[in-house]
């Protein structure tokens, strides 16, 4: 079973990666989504629900199988702690293992240097640039609302639809027509306006 991890924090925004981890998690899709925190103690959503880690940072078992890290938004990015998910990304990268962050999430990674390299976007450029003063990507930064480069797949905090299609066109999980009718489903419903 291919691995798919969701770095989470307190604070986290659930509805970020809520519509791609339902998709994931589906059977047959061979996938199985599973969370990441800083440690193993409960993690309480934006949204008021109760997570308990799958995996710490500490622990190395979570590496086997891994095909991509997702990490959601929220008020946690705010908070120091949160920032040693660095060393995860790192090791993402290495093994040229996708990285998907919305929102916050790549407020984080600009000031860490990773998003330099990729076309990348954010909340906006000037927030990036506010919440992370040694972000230097300005010249790859796109104004829309999901990117995906490379290994690297970025959103805005209003883009959640966007930052799943682009997470499962990038897994093969949905393509093409299948993947656009999913994405027109969620995007205007079953009755359009």
């Amino acid at each position: 079973m291919k691995k798919v991890l969701v770095f989470i924090t307190d604070g986290f925004a659930d509805w970020e990666a809520s519509y791609v981890t339902a998709e994931l998690n589906k059977p047959g899709t061979g996938f199985q989504v599973q969370t990441i925190a800083i440690d193993k103690d409960p993690k309480i959503s934006m949204g008021g629900l109760t997570i308990l880690p799958d995996y710490s940072l500490q622990d190395s078992s979570f590496k086997q199988d891994l095909v991509m890290l997702i990490i959601p938004g929220g008020t946690g990015w705010r908070e120091e702690k949160n920032h040693r998910v660095e060393k995860l990304v790192s090791f993402c990268f290495e093994h040229n293992i996708p990285v998907a962050a919305i929102c916050d999430a790549t407020t984080c990674l600009g000031n860490h240097g990773f998003l330099e390299h990729y076309r990348h976007t954010g909340n906006s450029l000037p927030y990036l640039k506010e919440g992370a003063p040694n972000y230097r990507g300005d010249e790859k930064y796109v104004d829309k609302q999901s990117v995906s480069d490379g290994c690297l797949i970025t959103a805005n905090g209003s883009g959640a639809l966007e930052f799943s299609r682009d997470i499962l066109n990038k897994l093969d999980v949905l393509k093409g027509k299948e993947l656009e009718e999913w994405y027109d489903l969620f995007k205007n419903g079953f009755i359009k306006s």
